[in-house]
């Protein structure tokens, strides 16, 4: 390999993505959530997406454990809350407004979009762990635009 890993990171940081915060909960109920890009859809039918964790976030356990995940889409507006979840924190969630799926996880308010889903499958991918999750429900906002990120920085569609 004529690259290292430092190389690696900064040309797929030239690959321009929504940002996500993915939602769960462990099995005494406590919730967890991280920021993520690396999020893409799969399949139209059924309606897969997948999220990849690395395996060191405090989130993984939990998505683990629960075989659930909420995938909320962040807005221009959002960039704080990103910063938030991106972060180390023992709750992130305080002072955040969210309300429960179905699957006992969080979805944040005022985002772009939000799929409510069930993992179908997990797969060892090096440092990450890649969740296949099956989409139950899911809602969006037609007007909201929404958090881009690109060579190391939040960016908006204007």
């Amino acid at each position: 390999m004529s690259f290292d890993s430092n190389e690696f990171r900064t040309v797929m940081g030239h690959f321009a993505t929504g940002v996500t915060v993915i939602t769960t909960h462990d099995d005494k109920g406590a919730f967890f959530g991280l920021t993520a890009n690396a999020f893409s859809s799969v399949s139209l039918d059924p309606p897969l997406v997948l999220v990849c964790v690395d395996k060191k976030a405090e989130s993984h356990p939990a998505l683990l454990a629960s075989g659930v995940y909420n995938v909320n889409i962040l807005t221009k507006e959002q960039e704080s809350l990103s910063r938030t979840f991106a972060k180390s924190s023992p709750d992130k969630f305080a002072g955040v407004a969210y309300h429960l799926a179905e699957n006992g996880a969080p979805i944040l308010g005022d985002s772009v979009a939000h799929m409510v889903c069930e993992v179908r499958e997990s797969f060892d991918a090096g440092d990450h762990t890649i969740f296949l999750g099956e989409v139950k429900d899911l809602q969006m906002d037609h007007e909201a635009n929404p958090l881009i990120y690109f060579r190391g920085g939040y960016r908006d569609l204007a």
